[in-house]
């Protein structure tokens, strides 16, 4: 998992610098992608990244998706990937207080995870727990 998260945390590093030099629509992937993956694996990083961030026909709208990554980034942390979400959220129209809550919200995720683990709370309790919250009786 560890592997996943630094693989994932440099690739988002790159691809913020690539975005903030290069347009986003762009038809071929950006330098950084074609000099750091294998070449067979280009095409399908760069439409991996377009098919879920750029994707008009998402079920997510851009800010929505931007708030979300700007939250992660937060939490992953990577100051590079927080600069990023942070002006793509408000070129996609997140204000401030939209920004601020996105971040309460995984702040909250993160104290609430660091709680329920550390205490190894019984899962089969939460799970019992959280249904009873959202039954319709």
């Amino acid at each position: 998992m560890k592997t996943n998260i630094i693989t994932t945390t440099a690739f988002g590093v790159a691809l913020v610098i690539a975005m903030l030099t290069a347009p986003l629509h762009a038809d071929e992937a950006p330098a950084f992608i074609q000099d750091t993956y294998p070449t067979q694996s280009v095409d399908a990083a760069w439409d991996d990244y377009q098919s879920v961030f750029l994707d008009p026909e998402g079920a997510l709208d851009a800010r929505t998706k931007e708030l979300i990554a700007l939250a992660v980034s937060a939490q992953v942390p990577c100051t590079y990937c927080i600069y990023y979400h942070t002006r793509a959220a408000q070129a996609h129209g997140a204000d401030e207080a939209q920004i601020k809550e996105a971040i309460a919200v995984a702040s909250l995720i993160r104290k609430w995870s660091t709680v329920l683990n550390g205490i190894q709370y019984d899962e089969a309790r939460w799970h019992r727990e959280v249904d009873a919250m959202f039954s319709a009786d």
